[in-house]
């Protein structure tokens, strides 16, 4: 076993992960664990922050009881995290409320406000985050407006990575990267963005102090490096978000190579050299270094949308899985192949929680449009999988009017085991699609960065000799054609049904 082993840390949405790499990138271990997530309206999505505390400190407990590693051959930890959350904390540091989550929707008349009547999108444009609920800037808005007990209670605002680092090093600091996904943050001046701080009615004294994702930091806690079964000098690299740091752990950081996430949600991204916004606000720019900037468009609704199709409508098929000894999910694949690409003018939206990129619209919902007597629950189930690609796609057209057509396409995720998902996005996308051997892309990310911040490389390219590649699809002909002819048709359905979105969205909202 190596003398120089590194952490990754990964604070996902339903858990937390930690990879103990060596210095090739080779897995040694890994530890997990679970939260839930609140949602008891379709609006409220939040979690404990200190249960996701707890993971952080459980999951590399386990990493390392299960790697037998002793403390001083871990050369440091680096952590990935997910963005977009906000949580409001008093003067002595504990939490006033939940961590709101990116999934949160409560301030979506604010986001509308924003967007319409306060300047928006200019500060879209010096910030790099599109205005959607998802934005901590909307939903700090909303505090004010709408929580002023709350709001007016809390010293500071921070998000869940920032809360991990104030409990285990006693001190508020946020990284380019999360900092560039909260709206507020100026891309070109490094900084708060002082218009944003002021819609926000914060002073950079209630945020933490910006950090380049390199930085550095030591003096752990004793309690919790006893308890992780780390050295209290264990050096801790404050990281990035896990979008860029995906993008890293699959390679994909060459001009023109993009990456293709499909897990629960979904996004595409590709690595810029300078900081980039859309004139049409439909992408985002967030930072993975100072040199390096990530920009494309995150999706809702992803592998989220299988798994509802095998819940709701496929209880047979799970019956019949279970029966043959085999995978639901890899039943329903093989019933999907039965059908012809395009599903017989089958169209799909998985607008079924809203839509961030391209739509950005949290009223948009999910239809099936062509349905005929002739379509059967095969057409179904093979137009909601081709829908997600479908729409993945719009993203992809979108950024290609800012960086061309891409060279490469890296598909990563949980939709990466289907080898029929796989090719749908050969033939969607008309390109060769090539899946990396980079199952934990986040934590590869993010301990390549750290390698990186310490000086043990000079360049972040080292990722290329730690993954290698599992698939290769490459287009069919036949079925691109017939996803090129269907593609407009999809794209002019959503664009044109904004004002129902809105109508059914308001019916709902008073249902519930």
């Amino acid at each position: 076993m190596s003398n120089n082993m590194m952490i990754g840390i990964d604070i996902g949405t339903t858990s937390t992960k930690a990879v103990i790499f060596e210095e090739n990138g080779k897995v040694v271990a890994k530890g997990s664990e679970g939260y839930p997530l609140h949602t008891p309206t379709s609006s409220i999505a939040e979690q404990d922050p200190d249960l996701i505390f707890a993971a952080v400190i459980h999951s590399v407990k386990q990493a390392m009881e299960k790697s037998g590693a002793a403390p001083e051959q871990i050369m440091f930890v680096s952590f990935s995290s997910a963005m977009h959350s906000v949580i409001p904390v008093g003067a002595d540091g504990k939490p006033l409320m939940n961590c709101i989550t990116w999934a949160d929707n409560r301030s979506a008349e604010w986001a509308e406000k924003l967007k319409k009547d306060m300047n928006g999108h200019e500060i879209y444009l010096r910030t790099g985050t599109p205005i959607h609920p998802m934005s901590p800037l909307s939903k700090l808005i909303w505090l004010r407006h709408d929580e002023p007990d709350i709001y007016n209670k809390a010293d500071k605002f921070i998000s869940i990575k920032e809360y991990v680092f104030a409990k285990l090093f006693n001190q508020y600091i946020i990284d380019y990267s999360i900092a560039s996904s909260t709206g507020m943050f100026n891309l070109e001046q490094l900084d708060w963005d002082k218009e944003a701080l002021e819609l926000a009615g914060v002073k950079p004294d209630n945020l933490s102090v910006p950090v380049p994702t390199t930085h550095a930091v030591s003096g752990l806690n004793p309690v919790y490096a006893e308890e992780m079964g780390l050295l209290a000098s264990t050096p801790f690299i404050v990281g990035a978000s896990d979008g860029v740091l995906s993008n890293l752990g699959v390679d994909a950081t060459q001009p023109g190579v993009v990456a293709a996430t499909i897990g629960t949600s979904g996004a595409i991204r590709t690595v810029v050299d300078r900081p980039v916004t859309d004139p049409k606000g439909r992408i985002f720019c967030y930072a993975l270094t100072d040199k390096k900037w990530v920009i494309g468009g995150p999706v809702n609704n992803g592998g989220m949308l299988f798994q509802w199709v095998r819940d709701e409508f496929a209880a047979s098929e799970v019956e019949t899985a279970k029966r043959l000894g085999l995978d639901s999910y890899d039943l329903l694949t093989r019933i999907a192949e039965q059908v012809k690409p395009g599903a017989d003018g089958l169209l799909f939206h998985p607008y079924l929680t809203g839509e961030r990129a391209p739509l950005w619209n949290p009223d948009a919902r999910g239809s099936f449009f062509g349905l005929t007597m002739h379509h059967r629950k095969e057409h179904m189930i093979r137009a909601v999988l081709e829908g997600v690609i479908f729409n993945m796609y719009t993203v992809l057209l979108a950024m290609e009017e800012i960086i061309g057509r891409p060279t490469k396409i890296h598909a990563t995720g949980g939709f990466s085991r289907s080898p029929l998902w796989r090719q749908m996005m050969a033939d969607i996308f008309d390109q060769e699609v090539v899946i990396p051997e980079s199952y934990e892309s986040s934590c590869l990310g993010a301990v390549v960065l750290g390698l990186y911040a310490l000086g043990k490389t000079d360049t972040l390219d080292i990722v290329s000799g730690m993954i290698g590649s599992t698939h290769q699809h490459k287009p069919i002909k036949e079925h691109a054609q017939i996803y090129h002819r269907l593609l407009p048709i999809f794209i002019k359905i959503s664009r044109n049904l904004e004002e129902e979105y809105k109508a059914i969205a308001e019916f709902q909202r008073q249902l519930f």
